[in-house]
């Protein structure tokens, strides 16, 4: 027998070889016919194969972020199969779910695909969906899979870094596909399809590779959700900052200036005056000091932060200064600054917190089919601000930077919104620096100041 341990701590025994749809069955048909996937000791598993053995299990439906990635993960690979049908000898690459559905990146060999086809695409995906085919997840060896891929060189590339033990398929109704798994239990549960774009995207997002075509989609379990959803979607083209942009003379961009730069119209910028004046205010009653740093840095001090090694490729390239032979960068975040000002000077623990503010513009380097109105941009001013303190003060401060948080919703009349924590990787550790003593503290002082003040 084997030891499930549930959410709510309870522990239940199953036969060896049982599944997560058994788990879901025996607590009730209900949860069984609306579990979409499952997490069995942190890892993704499929629903209806065995559980390896003793573990924690938790099931997910529509309800669950997790539930919907497998969902539109899924669709992603009913999307690919309908592709590669209507239009044989495609390439297929990777296809992901993302925050609102999924997407797979094509090489169309020869085909043309445009928005004129997508009723046609989508009409052929629902009646794959209502064949119910089961997806099932196998190991394959390197070279079965080098094999099978062998006139994809996009796939063949992706098996080439892996190794034995490494590499499964996932086969539903006719179609094959590279994997690591996490799918509905069939494509049954998949109701209602809407192709939402298609665009231009680089193998890998190398613009020195090949260029493919994205085409992007949603799905849901029920017709309804998305009736409702391209009603969301009209109202939000109707608020779209772009189009208010324009409309009320706050910002433009211009090709010369270059993409991603945006300007600000006298309109916009008395806005935005407006907005940190009021945000200095609330700022300096909550104990920030106001700092200011230059637009650029010495590349030593990146590498000193370590934000050099992790985000260098995200950033502009140096610039050089011939006579001296230094090399600067166009600031990309505050940090390293704040942290050079808080040590231009001796301080003792009676000093702390401290607390430095800046309105500080940074610059990085977006690639051009990524950039998108004021939400994806090349350059941008941060409300920025970092504290020191000692571990005794983290939760306290955590708190307050929480209270100015909310105190600006609620004078901005921001009503809907949700807390994220973001915690370490559980098990790789490799890109985090400080200690493991630390990274508690600090991970368990802001759980426990969002619980406290009853985020939701």
């Amino acid at each position: 027998m084997m030891d499930i341990t549930l959410p709510d701590g309870s522990v239940k025994k199953y036969p060896e070889g049982s599944s997560a749809f058994d788990v879901a069955q025996s607590i009730s048909q209900g949860l069984a016919r609306k579990v979409l996937s499952a997490t069995w000791n942190e890892q993704t598993v499929e629903v209806m194969a065995p559980l390896p053995g003793s573990g924690s299990l938790r099931l997910h439906t529509w309800e669950d972020e997790a539930g919907k990635r497998a969902f539109w993960h899924s669709s992603a690979h009913l999307m690919a199969q309908t592709l590669q049908q209507l239009y044989p000898g495609i390439k297929l690459t990777i296809g992901p779910p993302i925050e609102n559905g999924f997407y797979y990146d094509i090489d169309l060999n020869g085909h043309n695909i445009g928005e004129a086809d997508f009723p046609a695409i989508e009409q052929k995906m629902l009646e794959n969906a209502r064949k119910k085919a089961a997806f099932h997840l196998r190991e394959v060896s390197k070279q079965e899979a080098l094999d099978f891929y062998r006139d994809n060189p996009y796939k063949t590339e992706l098996i080439e870094n892996l190794n034995d033990g490494e590499i499964t398929f996932c086969d539903h109704d006719d179609f094959t596909d590279l994997c690591r798994g996490g799918h509905l239990p069939n494509t049954g549960f998949i109701k209602a399809v809407k192709i939402t774009s298609i665009a231009g995207a680089y193998w890998r997002g190398d613009e020195n590779k090949p260029q493919l075509t994205r085409m992007y989609g949603i799905s849901f379990p029920k017709a309804s959700l998305l009736k409702e959803y391209l009603e969301q979607v009209e109202e939000a083209k109707k608020r779209d900052h772009r189009k208010l942009g324009r409309e009320l003379e706050l910002f433009t961009f211009s090709q010369k200036v270059g993409q991603g730069l945006p300007l600000w119209l006298p309109k916009g910028a008395e806005l935005r005056e407006r907005l940190e004046q009021f945000l200095r205010k609330a700022q300096r009653q909550a104990g920030y000091e106001p700092v200011i740093s230059p637009h650029i840095g010495n590349k030593e001090l990146y590498v000193t932060s370590g934000h050099y090694a992790k985000y260098g490729e995200d950033s502009f390239q140096p610039i050089h200064t011939p006579e001296e032979g230094e090399e600067y960068l166009l600031k990309p975040m505050n940090c390293p600054h704040h942290c050079e000002i808080y040590k231009s000077q001796p301080r003792s623990y009676r000093d702390l917190p401290v607390r430095f503010a800046e309105f500080g513009t940074v610059y990085r380097y977006e690639k051009s089919g990524e950039l998108h109105g004021l939400t994806r941009v090349r350059g941008f001013t941060q409300d920025d601000a970092h504290l020191f303190c000692t571990p005794e003060q983290l939760k306290g401060e955590f708190k307050k930077v929480i209270d100015l948080v909310l105190y600006i919703f609620k004078t901005l009349d921001f009503k809907e919104f949700n807390a994220q924590v973001s915690l370490r990787h559980q098990t790789n550790r490799e890109k985090y620096i400080g200690s493991e003593e630390n990274w508690n503290k600090a991970e368990a002082a802001i759980q426990e100041a969002v619980s406290e003040k009853d985020l939701p």
